[in-house]
C-alpha cells in the first residue's frame, strides 16, 4: 500500500433503499466510526452537494499553510497543530458506499450527480450488475465494486473501507507533495518503505501529514496526542551528527547517531520555536530497498491548543447511528 501524504477521519455514507440492510450494518460496522445512512437517493445527494463548499474550505485552508511556508518560510509543523485544533474536517464525508439496485434511480447515477464532491465511492453490487461496475471502476467513477452476495459481506466492507481510508482524502488535489523534494518523494516511493510506514501510521494514529522540511510525519491519535516519527536516511547521519557536536551533545551521543542508534530532536524543536535542550530517541530501520531510518519523538501540545477536542470526544457528542428517510 502506497503511503499516504495526508490523511484525516471523516463521516462515512451509507445510500441503500432496504433498511434493514441499514441496521444490520449500524450493528455490525465499527462503533468507532462516524457514519451517516440515508434510505433515498435524493437526500444523500443533497447532503453530500451541499459539503462542497466545505470541502473547499478545508482544501483553502491546508493551501494556506503551504502558502506560508513557501512565501513567508512559516515553519509547517505548528500550522498542522494549529489545522487540528479544529474539528469541522471530521464532520466531511469521505466515503460513500451506494447500493447500485434502487428503484428511482440506481446507485450509478446517484453517483453520477456527485461529480463535484471529492470523496471516494463504493459501489455495491447484485450478480447481474457487476459488468457495469467493472466497467465504471474502469472510468474513475468508483474506488471499488463489492457484490452483495459476498459471503461475510460486512467484514469484506470493512476491509474496503479501512483501505480506503489509508489513502488519500478521496479526490482531493496531493497538496502536500509540494513540501517534498524528489529524492525524499522517490524515497517514500519506494516499496517496502512505503508499506512499513502505513502499517506505522495506521496502527498508531488516525491523522497525519508527511512532510519534507523537517523530514517526517506528523501524526494525532483519537485522543489528541500528537507525535513526530522523524525520517532519515542513512546518507544524512554524518550530517545530523555534526549538528549535534554542536548543540554540544555528548560524544556518546555523537557515536549513538552516527552508527544509527538513535536520531536527535534538533529540527523539530527549531521548527517548534522550543528552548528546552535537544532529544535523543531510538533509531529503527525502514524498509529494505534504501536504508533509511526513524525515531519517534512526542509533541507537547501549543498553549491555548490543550482545550480543543479530540476525534473521540468529537465523535461522542455525536447522535447515535440512525437511518436518514
Amino acid at each position: 500500500m502506497n503511503l499516504s501524504l495526508f490523511q484525516s477521519p471523516g463521516t462515512i455514507v451509507f445510500l441503500d433503499d432496504d433498511p434493514g440492510y441499514l441496521d444490520m450494518l449500524a450493528l455490525v460496522l465499527p462503533q468507532d466510526w462516524h457514519i451517516r445512512f440515508f434510505l433515498r437517493p435524493q437526500s444523500c445527494i443533497h447532503h453530500l452537494i451541499l459539503e462542497t463548499n466545505a470541502w473547499e474550505n478545508d482544501l483553502a485552508n491546508q493551501q494556506q499553510i503551504l502558502t506560508r511556508w513557501r512565501e513567508l518560510g512559516t515553519p509547517l509543523i505548528p500550522q498542522i497543530l494549529d489545522y487540528w485544533s479544529t474539528t469541522e474536517r471530521y464532520a466531511l464525508s469521505r466515503i460513500c458506499v451506494v447500493d447500485y439496485s434502487m428503484p428511482a434511480m440506481n446507485g450509478l447515477q446517484a453517483l453520477e450527480r456527485l461529480e463535484d464532491w471529492h470523496g471516494a465511492r463504493i459501489l455495491l453490487t447484485g450478480k447481474s450488475d457487476e459488468q457495469i461496475a467493472v466497467k465504471e471502476f474502469n472510468y474513475g467513477l468508483i474506488e471499488q465494486f463489492i457484490p452483495k452476495q459476498t459471503p461475510d459481506i460486512s467484514q469484506r466492507l470493512i476491509e474496503a473501507i479501512q483501505r480506503l481510508q489509508m489513502m488519500a482524502s478521496g479526490r482531493q488535489p496531493p497538496l502536500w507533495r509540494a513540501t517534498l523534494s524528489q529524492r525524499k518523494y522517490t524515497l517514500l516511493r519506494s516499496p517496502s518503505i512505503s508499506a512499513e510506514l502505513s502499517a506505522f501510521v495506521s496502527k498508531r494514529w488516525i491523522e497525519h501529514v508527511v512532510i519534507g522540511h523537517p523530514f517526517g510525519i506528523l501524526g494525532r491519535d483519537a485522543d489528541g496526542n500528537v507525535g513526530w516519527l522523524q525520517l532519515e536516511p542513512a546518507s544524512g547521519l554524518d550530517e545530523l551528527a555534526e549538528l549535534a557536536e554542536a548543540e554540544g551533545l555528548s560524544s556518546q551521543s555523537i557515536d549513538d547517531i552516527q552508527a544509527g542508534r538513535k536520531l536527535v530532536n534538533l529540527e523539530l524543536r527549531q521548527s517548534l520555536n522550543r528552548s528546552a535542550a535537544p532529544e535523543l530517541s531510538t533509531a529503527f530501520s525502514i524498509g529494505i530497498d534504501e536504508p533509511m531510518l526513524g525515531a519517534v519523538f512526542a509533541v507537547e501540545t501549543p498553549p491555548g491548543q490543550a482545550h480543543k477536542i479530540s476525534y473521540n470526544q468529537w465523535s461522542a457528542q455525536r447522535a447515535e447511528r440512525a437511518v436518514t428517510s
